[in-house]
């Protein structure tokens, strides 16, 4: 049984000092993507959290009670993306129904979330750490949570710099991608806290 301060551990670690997007660089499409407003991003976050949180949850389940039990944990991969996609299948038709204009400011992006190799990226690490169902669900509520500070960083960012003068070969997504390197080594300072 993990204890209270091993969980705060993992929430600390695995939002802000191993941030999936600013020092695994695992979900770059949907940062660079949708960090456009901020709006955008806060709903694509918060989709990213409800996918990743009920992705390790599920997934540490199936592996636990499906995959060890028959010996068939070669199969880790490919079950898992099976119920990542089946999530964000629920998350699309959730959103479509009750937040139409979310879904239409997502577009392309949301179906994304499948691909997004930060998602599977949770799962795998919740095998091979080994963690429990619980520990699993605190690490990637907590990754989830540090890829939506990221994004609403970096669109509040973008915001800001849409009125700056740029040169104009900086204009556009080299001066998104010289911020999100600059934001990662600002997250870096977050090292020392652990």
């Amino acid at each position: 049984m993990t204890d209270i301060k091993d969980l705060f551990i993992i929430l600390v670690s695995s939002s802000l000092v191993s941030n999936v997007v600013l020092s695994q660089f695992l979900g770059l499409c949907p940062f660079l993507g949708v960090s456009k407003k901020t709006s955008t991003a806060a709903g694509m976050g918060t989709a990213v959290i409800f996918v990743i949180t009920l992705a390790s949850a599920v997934s540490g389940v199936i592996y636990k009670d499906v995959l060890q039990r028959f010996h068939i944990e070669y199969l880790q991969t490919i079950v898992f993306i099976l119920v990542i996609a089946a999530l964000v299948q629920f998350v699309e038709m959730f959103l479509k129904k009750a937040m139409p204009a979310l879904y239409e400011a997502l577009g392309v992006y949301l179906p994304l979330i499948t691909t997004n190799c930060a998602v599977l990226g949770v799962a795998l690490t919740n095998v091979q750490k080994e963690y429990g169902i619980v520990t699993g669900i605190v690490n990637g509520f907590a990754t989830a949570v540090g890829f939506t500070i990221s994004i609403v960083i970096l669109a509040g960012l973008r915001e800001k710099m849409e009125h700056n003068d740029f040169p104009e070969s900086f204009k556009g997504m080299p001066m998104v991608l010289l911020t999100a390197g600059l934001m990662a080594i600002a997250f870096c300072g977050f090292s020392g806290l652990l």
